[in-house]
């Protein structure tokens, strides 16, 4: 009897052996290459944040030395040199208020109303409430003859408080200009209330002297000589409404008096 068949091809054939891709040299190297570029990135990445947060703690500090060099120069009447720390200030610290007040300073006595607009503005913006910068940007206007914006500056910064002296100097210097003398008048004898000081008598009087109120014009003159005896111009100012009111010898003291202090 013949025993079972025996079937001899296997049910599958025999798997193949995988096909080997030689590895090459400059594949290895290039994905060395790779892994190290990437931690490169990440170390530079985390370099560059460490760089920024510290000079984010640093900059504060910096721009405080800078704003105080920019004070000492001013004091100095170094004005180019104080603009350009305060340059630096604003640049490493763009919300420092008093830096772009007193570069704004400084451009003025540098004659530059041009340059110091920007910065009274900017102040403005920053300190809504506060009148100080709307004088200070009204006087640099004054200062380009532009009459109409000194003016309308003045108003702002009166409508913010009403007791600012120097906003009446303002208006009343522009509206002498324009030639409404009674109400420049006005508001240099209201600056005269609040700030009884050198430049509101000096100016008033003046007003006077336009006015041909040369009585008064004297009696604030006096009180303008009296803050600062050792001014000429106080005396050569006095001495015009002395003559006019005949009284010649005081007008010839006074113009004695201001030219020994000239050097004459």
């Amino acid at each position: 009897m013949d025993g079972p068949e025996i079937n001899s091809t296997p049910d599958t054939e025999p798997s193949k052996p995988p096909v080997l891709i030689p590895v090459m040299a400059e594949d290895v190297e290039r994905r060395q290459r790779k892994v190290v570029l990437s931690w490169i990135a990440a170390a530079l990445a985390l370099a560059l944040v460490i760089w920024f947060v510290y000079r984010r703690s640093i900059d504060p500090l910096h721009a405080q030395e800078s704003y105080d060099a920019g004070v000492r120069l001013i004091q100095a009447t170094r004005y180019e040199e104080a603009i350009l720390n305060f340059d630096r200030t604003i640049e490493l610290k763009p919300d420092f208020a008093d830096a772009y007040r007193l570069r704004g300073k400084a451009y003025m006595a540098e004659t530059k109303p041009d340059a110091a607009i920007p910065d009274f503005t900017k102040i403005a913006q920053m300190r809504p409430a506060d009148p100080d910068p709307l004088v200070e940007r009204g006087f640099a206007y004054l200062d380009k003859k532009d009459y109409a914006n000194a003016i309308a500056d003045a108003d702002r910064a009166l409508a913010l408080n009403a007791r600012v002296g120097r906003a009446y100097n303002l208006r009343a210097t522009a509206l002498r200009a324009t030639g409404d003398l009674q109400k420049a008048l006005a508001d240099f004898t209201r600056a005269v209330e609040l700030e009884p000081n050198l430049d509101n008598y000096f100016q008033r009087a003046s007003t006077y002297q336009m006015l041909n109120q040369h009585k008064l014009a004297v009696a604030d003159f006096d009180q303008a000589v009296g803050f600062a005896p050792d001014q000429p111009h106080a005396y050569f100012a006095r001495a015009q409404s002395r003559a006019a009111t005949g009284d010649l010898a005081g007008a010839k003291r006074d113009i004695e008096v201001a030219r020994k202090m000239e050097g004459w």
